[in-house]
């Protein structure tokens, strides 16, 4: 693969771009960035809406966020998607988020709603369908993004893509397991803020394509903060 070349964009890229020298400075940067956020929101209307991703990326991004000065108790914990596995699996993306940062910090339980994807996609995303009416937009969703632009579960050509529900059921995914639960298009599109963490030589290919245009789910979402590394983005 060729390292991505800047002269190459034709388009405007949906949204800005802050790079990082390294996954972990990423890390570090985005935890950051979701601590400045989660205190203006805090102190504007007393409570933080904050949507999770799954993922390696993301982890590094929880292991420094967990250290960081958060009211937790003002914050609403919700899930970008979830494999339809059972409650405790090592692949649940909940599974990760408890281990690497909510059993690590004080926040009361009732403030993680998790998408009980146990039960099976149609009736878990029905389920967080209702809880989400509660919540008419999340303050921040972190993100990522595959190597086929696809972010959360969503990915390209599948038809949950196009549904107005505000959480999905996904069958046939191209990744194990082909069954999941996603937040909609929608809803990802009425948050406040969208952080996107990308790292790897992986995703330059991806980056390029949003870059010319592609309308790939990671796009649609709308305009957002693109987190990329030295190896995703090398021509910084």
């Amino acid at each position: 693969m060729t390292d991505l070349d800047l002269t190459q964009l034709k388009k405007p890229f949906p949204g800005s771009i802050v790079f990082h020298k390294s996954p972990e400075d990423l890390a570090h940067g985005v935890a950051h960035r979701v601590a400045e956020l989660a205190k203006q929101a805090i102190a504007a209307r007393g409570v933080f809406l904050l949507g999770l991703a799954g993922g390696e990326t993301p982890r590094r991004c929880y292991e420094t966020l967990r250290h960081l000065l958060i009211n937790w108790e003002h914050v609403q914990i919700f899930f970008g998607d979830e494999r339809c596995l059972p409650t405790g699996h090592d692949q649940r993306n909940d599974t990760m988020v408890l281990a690497t940062l909510l059993d690590q910090v004080t926040i009361p339980s009732g403030n993680i709603h998790r998408i009980a994807a146990e039960k099976g996609a149609i009736v878990a995303a029905q389920e967080y369908s209702e809880l989400l009416q509660h919540y008419p937009s999340l303050d921040l969703v972190l993100l990522g993004m595959g190597e086929d632009g696809h972010t959360a579960s969503l990915f390209p050509g599948n038809p949950c893509v196009t549904s107005g529900d505000s959480a999905v059921a996904v069958f046939d995914a191209p990744k194990p397991p082909p069954e999941r639960v996603s937040l909609g298009l929608l809803t990802l599109q009425k948050a406040g803020h969208r952080i996107f963490l990308v790292t790897g030589k992986n995703k330059q290919a991806a980056l390029l394509a949003l870059s010319n245009g592609a309308i790939l789910p990671a796009a649609q979402v709308g305009l957002s903060e693109w987190h990329c590394d030295h190896a995703a983005w090398p021509k910084f």
